[in-house]
């Protein structure tokens, strides 16, 4: 922690326990007395009003805070909350952050709205949906987007086509963003082998290796989303009335637009290869009527003679 942050974490430290020591300043903060009494000082010529008592410690005057930190119980509680979830979402680095995070803020707070604050946040749960990436994967990529620094991964696709799908690709990969979607986590970068912007999601990278060649990020790119490759292959399914509002809501992330129709609701899709939706259309039976093209139409008839087949055999 620099000096600048110390100076600050000192006046919230006070804020938000009332009197300290010397001592147990240092403490927290893993320094020394000595670095605390200059510190102390220092807050003192900047105007910060603080009350010493020999052998009990340091205090602001009462009714001093900090001015650009005024928030509204409403604005605490959405901060507090948000610094939860961010705890519970990102790996060990980021977690100790947001916890800092919320410490502080709730720190700043006057009494007065501490007590209406802490029951918002109580009556107000946002649960993340769990992910199973190790902390190590996410505080490397991260690392490597911060430093413009290429990546080497071993990749494991559900669909391929230069290879069997159960051993993992070698890919090589410019970093450009992660992004936190329906309880994943994705990265988004340049891929080499592929020419283009692609998405990988954390939880099939089986190893990450940092490599010596940097990058320039483009300006404008687009980083989240959708990858920059072109869908070629046009997919349109009808499905049934009463399974309207449950596609909607359970939309395919290939889905590029949906139409009420007299015999139910007319879904347009767009993917690289049929295999992309394929068990998407499936779990909806009998529900659905692939209208074309006509090749993922025979597809779907093979695939419920395959379950039906299996079925019987059992």
């Amino acid at each position: 922690m620099n000096r600048t942050d110390r100076l600050l974490a000192i006046v919230l430290a006070l804020q938000a326990r009332g009197r300290q020591r010397a001592v147990d300043l240092a403490e927290l903060f893993e320094t020394s007395p000595r670095t605390i009494y200059r510190d102390i000082q220092a807050l003192s010529e900047a105007g910060v009003p603080l009350l010493a008592v020999p052998g009990q410690g340091y205090s602001l005057m009462e009714g001093y805070f900090l001015p650009p930190l005024a928030f509204t119980a409403d604005e605490a509680a959405v901060l507090l909350l948000g610094s939860d979830v961010m705890a519970q979402s990102f790996d060990a680095g980021y977690r100790a952050a947001a916890e800092a995070a919320g410490h502080k803020i709730a720190a700043v707070l006057p009494e007065r709205l501490r007590a209406e604050v802490e029951e918002l946040r109580e009556s107000l749960h946002f649960v993340p949906e769990c992910t199973s990436v190790p902390d190590e994967s996410l505080a490397r990529l991260r690392r490597a987007i911060l430093d413009r620094t290429a990546v080497l991964l071993r990749y494991h696709t559900r669909h391929r086509t230069d290879g069997p799908e159960e051993q993992p690709a070698t890919r090589e990969v410019d970093p450009y963003a992660l992004a936190h979607m329906a309880g994943s986590w994705y990265l988004t970068g340049y891929d080499h082998l592929r020419g283009a912007v692609r998405t990988f999601r954390l939880g099939r990278i089986e190893e990450i290796a940092f490599l010596s060649r940097t990058f320039v990020r483009p300006g404008g790119a687009h980083l989240y989303g959708r990858d920059s490759e072109p869908r070629p292959i046009e997919i349109r399914a009808l499905f049934d009335p009463e399974v309207m509002r449950w596609v909607r809501e359970q939309r395919s992330f290939f889905t590029t637009e949906e139409e009420e129709v007299a015999d139910g609701l007319l879904v347009t899709l767009r993917v690289r290869q049929e295999n992309e939706v394929l068990s998407w259309l499936l779990g909806w039976g009998r529900h659905v009527r692939v209208l074309e093209p006509e090749s993922l139409r025979r597809r779907i008839v093979e695939e419920a003679r395959n379950v039906l087949a299996a079925h019987e055999d059992s």
